[in-house]
């Protein structure tokens, strides 16, 4: 049930749809894992986090799993309701592998961090090559099933955040001795296969567009000399560009080349020229920016991707935030870097068509607020407007920015947080039996929609 409360959002001001081109797309998202629950029914398979949250529960802060989630697999009638009275365009989820949705379009995202448990018992994951070939066949079986109602697929969400973020169960490299880089080239080429067979043998008569979702943070120099700028460009090359350059060019960014040698694969001419254009658009996940500065790498370090990158990164300067605080330490809320990030996207990468598919506020789940107080979300108002106007820099510089979806739709399971963050813009009452209530910002971003 919705929350039936009277809700008094926050004052809202003329800042609408309408200053936005026309056919805009705004929608909102979240994946599988994070939502649906329903672990065991309709012969659903274990995937990599089914497995990790129930073997190694103490790695998940509330020792939750995502067994039940937030119940989308049989509220999701429900949740499209409230899709349609916020007024949302579009809505972007993702299919869960290991299980092989009316007026909104449909916007796909065909692995979301939940591989089969199966694969990575048999061969590693995508620590293998063999990764490719089995993602390729699952990515065929969806065009052919959903292909006739869905016009927009992702391939990989977030290549770079399976490695650099350590997100476990993903984070192979680590225990795995795998090197990053290696494991990146395999989702590289997994992401291009797939993409092969979507334009040879579905496109034509599907019509959709298919593409994959990059994540990555916008980087400012910690200083204005020549070394500091250098570093925080490295940075983003090394976030960013590590999965965006082989796409667009079919090669490497050349400073990872140089630092890297032979720790960087090498693609041979033939999947240069079968990686090289294979998106239709490019997905793009913000939420925060941080300083870079430069700093040698040596042995003794951890060897991360931003070791050999000679950076390192800071949130603050002089004792200053680079932004709003969150509930994640990590997640400063800083506007600004949307701005430039696509306008970085337009000039490096000859202004590719671009969707943002993430970007939201993460707040404390704190189980003393009753469900009237925590629906009050101004700072995900604020966040909201902020990213918008600055989006809309961007795109009146010229970007070709043509969608914006803001994370999540839903509170949801939140990977190593598990429950203990909420990211949506709908509250779920974990006390209640999963009951949905609008908060403040659905009611804000459905006055936005509408003027």
């Amino acid at each position: 049930m919705e929350h039936r409360n009277k809700v008094q959002p926050t004052q809202y001001n003329n800042f609408s749809r309408n200053h936005f081109p026309k056919g805009f797309i705004f929608g909102a998202g979240v994946s599988a894992y994070q939502v649906e629950g329903a672990a065991h029914e309709d012969g659903k398979g274990e995937s990599v986090w089914d497995y990790y949250a129930k073997k190694y529960p103490g790695r998940i802060l509330d020792n939750s799993s995502g067994d039940v989630a937030v119940d989308f697999y049989h509220k999701y009638k429900e949740d499209i309701k409230l899709m349609k009275k916020i007024g949302l365009d579009s809505f972007r989820f993702s299919i869960s592998w290991a299980r092989v949705l009316p007026s909104i379009k449909p916007f796909v995202t065909l692995l979301h961090f939940d591989h089969p448990q199966a694969l990575q018992e048999e061969y590693g994951g995508f620590n293998s090559r063999k990764f490719v070939v089995d993602f390729a066949q699952y990515a065929d079986f969806c065009f052919k099933t959903f292909g006739d109602r869905v016009k927009y697929w992702a391939t990989i969400n977030e290549p770079n955040g399976w490695i650099v973020t350590i997100l476990e169960p993903n984070a192979a490299w680590i225990e795995n001795k795998v090197g990053p880089f290696e494991l990146g080239h395999n989702l590289i080429l997994a992401h291009a296969h797939a993409v092969q067979i979507y334009r040879r043998k579905y496109q034509a008569t599907q019509k959709g567009k298919i593409g994959i979702t990059i994540n990555t943070s916008w980087y400012k120099p910690l200083n204005s000399t020549n070394e500091q700028e250098e570093a925080a460009k490295r940075a983003l090359d090394f976030n960013f560009g590590w999965f965006v350059n082989p796409i667009m060019f079919g090669e490497y960014p050349k400073i990872m080349r140089d630092l890297l040698g032979k720790k960087l694969p090498h693609f041979t001419a033939a999947e240069a020229k079968q990686i090289k254009g294979s998106v239709d658009f490019l997905g793009v996940n913000y939420y925060s920016a941080s300083y870079a500065s430069y700093d040698p790498f040596n042995e003794s370090k951890t060897a991360t991707y931003l070791n050999y990158a000679n950076v390192t990164l800071s949130s603050s300067k002089g004792g200053v935030p680079i932004g709003t605080e969150t509930a994640l330490g990590w997640l400063y809320l800083v506007p600004k870097g949307l701005k430039e990030l696509v306008i970085h996207i337009k000039e490096k990468y000859n202004n590719p068509v671009v969707y943002i598919h993430e970007n939201g506020v993460p707040e404390s789940n704190n189980a003393s607020l009753s469900v009237t107080e925590a629906i009050k979300d101004s700072l995900r108002i604020t966040a909201l407007d902020g990213h918008l106007k600055a989006l809309l820099e961007g795109i009146k510089a010229g970007a070709n920015v043509k969608g914006y979806y803001m994370w999540s739709f839903l509170d949801n399971y939140e990977w190593n947080h598990g429950y203990t963050i909420r990211f949506g813009m709908v509250y779920v009452d974990f006390k209640q039996k999963l009951q949905r209530h609008l908060k403040y910002s659905a009611y804000w971003f459905k006055k936005f929609l509408r003027h």
